[in-house]
Parts: structure tokens; C-alpha cells; sequence
């Protein structure tokens, strides 16, 4: 089955008709159709197909329990109308680059997998890289059976309607002690690329980020009849605080961004009595985002008092700097700077970069060694239905998933 067949049978699954976005949310039946196609694609191979204690899916060629394993993947979830490429790139690249191997006549010494990490995005339950917190021990089971949807939906009634037993839920340090190496390509979530006229690149590291909800009390009242001095609307400084993370982030080489709001009682004709925010902020370095959040809230707290309105704000994610692993990405660097004969090619170098965007990767990090490699996005746009990276590309990134996994499972 070739990278573009299994692209198009992807295609369609969670697509919305009216945005074109995707709305692939974990544990959804456009979630199952996604998992559904997973296995398909390892039955396909001969892999031997395995969904962990945490809903994550594995596809195994060679013995797991033998360890130092090499495995690659991404996820198969979005945000809300998505992009087509963030995750599934890296799923369907896998595979693509598995038959590749094959094609080449590669001798695996090591086992391999390739990996379907539930829930990245967060989506749904709020959280990013559910499975993979789970997997490592950065969310506990209690944690995880606390998350809750939108509509009040917990995480563990939704798993157990798609028929994965929530109780199983929680670290997995006998899984990740096989893993010896694990790669995760990945659609640029930016235009370095496309600058630097490469199609693909190697990870430095994820800048350190976190999600913090702005809650925002006033009074309810009419909004034809309360006189403005009267009143203590939420609204008013929540707007100011959308400029203030703006100007903030500008200061500090950082980005902020308000990006979800809730407000009650959510009518034209009142005043709110809560409007609540969500700001996500990234930076370089951990000095740099401290001093742009901290200055977000104390911005948000003048403006509140200045309003009449209470503030309570609450870090609900964090997730500090990634360094991929040094002999990794340097061992990613050398094998991409070469012929397909292994000699050295002067001149021939691949681009490391750093990232402002978590992935399952980053998560990894801290248990076993990881790296990345990313896909040029010629409009720089992700998280959006914009987003992009022609075949040429995609078909540059499986070659160099391959050559990259045929270094690793051949040594």
C-alpha cells in the first residue's frame, strides 16, 4: 500500500463538510474509524497489532519483550477543525517508511514498532498527550479520571463507551523500558522550512509551555438598563488582558494566546456574570515564559479591580523545556548528511530547529531517548484547515523516516 492510498483512505475520516477542518476528538467514533484504520494497517504488514493499558495502539514487527527497541509514530486525533496533516503525517510516514525497508531488503536487529498515541491534542478532555502523560507517569490514573468534556462527559465514562477499560489507566514503565530509541516525524508547525528551502529538518528542542485558565466573576444584569458605572462586567477587563498577553509576548520573544472563552450567562441582551479564558504561552527559555505570564496576570488583576471584578487564575497544564536527546538528533543529523551508500556528501546538511509545539515526543523525553523530524509546511499554518505539505515532501519525509530507522534497527 503506498503513501498516497493510505493518505486517502485517512482523508475523509472526521471532516467536517462546512469548515474542511477535522474534528477527530479522542475516544469519538471518528477516533474508533481512525484506530480501526491503524489496525488495518498493521494486520496489512504482518505486525502484531497491541493496544496498551492507556488506549495507546502498537503495531510490532520482532519481539517487544527483547528491548531496545526502535519505534516510530505520531498520533490520529485533531483539534478542533484540524489540519489533515498534524499527527496522521507521522502515522501514515511510518508505515510508508516500514515498507520502504522492506522494499530495500533491510535486516531489522532490533524490534520495531510503530505507535498511535491517543489523545495528543487534548481536544476534548482539555489535557494534551493524554496517553503518553499516562504511559510515562506524568498523569496519574485519579488525574485522568477527573478530565471531563464539555458536556460533563468524564474521560473514563467516554473510554468505557468506546470499550477500553478506564481502570487500567496509569504508568507503564515496563513499555517504555523496551523502547531504545523513538522518532516522531511531524509536519512543521511553522515556516523555517519553507525559508530555508528544505523539505525536511531535524528537532533541537520544544520550547516550554503551559495552559492557564483566567476566570473573570461579575454580575449578571441587563445589558439595555444597567447604567456602565454600575456595572461589573467581565468582559471589560478579559479584553484587556487579550491585548495585555499580546504586548507582553511581543517584550519577551514569547507567544501568548487567548485562544478559548466561556461565558455566562452567554446572552445578547446581559451583562456576564463569568467570562473565562484559557491563555497558552510558549518561549525559548523558562526565565522568558515566567516573566510573560506572570506579567499577563498582573495585568489581568489591575484590570479586574480597576472593573469591580473578581480574578482566579489556574495553571491547568505545564510542560517544561524538551531537549531531545544529544546523541540522537546527532546521530538523525549524520545519517540525513549522507549518500544512499553511507559516504559523507560535503555541503549536504539538514536544518535543526527548535518548536514552540508539544508532542508525545517531548513527553518521552524524560524516560526514554527521542528526536524529531519535521516536514516543510509551505503556508506555516497549523491547528487549521490551511494547513499543508505537498507530496514531493511528504514522500522526502518517508525517505528520510527510512533512512534514518534503517541506521537505527540495523545497528
Amino acid at each position: 500500500m503506498t503513501f498516497h492510498s493510505m493518505w486517502a483512505e485517512l482523508l475523509p475520516i472526521g471532516r467536517s463538510s462546512a469548515s474542511g477542518g477535522y474534528r477527530r476528538y479522542a475516544w469519538t467514533s471518528a477516533d474508533a474509524e481512525c484506530r480501526a484504520w491503524f489496525e488495518e494497517q498493521a494486520r496489512a504488514r504482518g505486525l502484531a497489532h497491541e493496544v496498551d493499558r492507556n488506549g495507546n495502539q502498537w503495531a510490532w514487527l520482532g519481539d517487544p519483550a527483547a528491548g531496545d527497541a526502535v519505534v516510530t509514530g505520531s498520533h490520529l486525533d485533531s483539534v478542533p477543525d484540524g489540519g489533515a496533516f498534524d499527527g496522521p503525517l507521522g502515522v501514515v510516514s511510518s508505515f510508508a517508511a516500514l515498507d520502504e525497508l522492506r522494499a530495500r531488503g533491510t535486516e531489522f536487529r532490533r524490534p520495531f514498532a510503530v505507535v498511535n498515541f491517543g489523545d495528543e491534542e487534548g481536544a476534548r478532555f482539555g489535557l494534551a498527550c493524554v496517553g503518553s502523560r499516562l504511559a510515562a507517569g506524568q498523569l496519574t490514573r485519579e488525574q485522568a479520571h477527573r478530565l471531563t468534556d464539555g458536556d460533563g462527559v468524564t474521560l473514563a465514562r467516554a473510554m468505557e463507551a468506546a470499550g477500553h477499560d478506564p481502570d487500567t489507566l496509569g504508568p507503564d514503565p515496563e513499555r517504555l523500558a523496551r523502547i531504545g530509541a523513538f522518532v516522531e516525524l511531524h509536519v512543521e508547525q511553522g515556516r523555517a522550512l519553507d525559508l530555508s528551502g528544505d523539505p525536511v529538518g531535524v528537532a533541537s528542542a520544544i520550547w516550554p509551555h503551559g495552559r492557564w485558565r483566567f476566570d473573570f466573576r461579575g454580575e449578571a444584569n441587563h445589558a439595555g438598563t444597567t447604567r456602565l458605572t454600575d456595572r461589573r462586567d467581565p468582559m471589560l477587563p478579559y479584553a484587556e488582558t487579550v491585548l495585555a498577553a499580546r504586548r507582553e509576548a511581543e517584550l519577551a520573544g514569547a507567544v501568548a494566546t487567548f485562544g478559548k472563552i466561556a461565558v455566562e450567562p452567554n446572552g445578547v441582551n446581559a451583562i456576564p456574570s463569568l467570562v473565562r479564558g484559557w491563555l497558552d504561552s510558549r518561549a525559548p527559555g523558562q526565565d522568558g515564559l515566567d516573566t510573560v505570564v506572570g506579567a499577563i496576570e498582573k495585568a489581568a488583576r489591575e484590570h479586574a479591580e480597576r472593573h469591580g471584578v473578581d480574578l482566579d487564575v489556574a495553571r491547568e497544564s505545564f510542560t517544561p523545556v524538551v531537549e531531545f536527546d544529544h546523541a540522537l538528533r546527532d546521530e538523525l543529523a549524520r545519517i540525513l548528511g549522507q549518500d544512499t551508500q553511507g559516504a559523507a556528501v560535503p555541503g549536504l546538511t539538514v536544518p535543526v530547529l527548535g518548536t514552540g509545539a508539544g508532542h508525545d515526543a517531548g513527553i518521552l523525553s524524560g524516560s526514554v531517548p527521542t528526536a524529531m523530524l519535521f516536514v516543510r509546511n509551505p503556508t506555516g499554518v497549523s491547528h487549521s484547515p490551511a494547513e499543508h505539505a505537498t507530496e514531493d515532501d511528504c514522500l522526502a519525509g518517508v525517505r528520510a523516516l527510512a533512512d534514518v530507522l534503517e541506521g537505527l534497527v540495523c545497528r
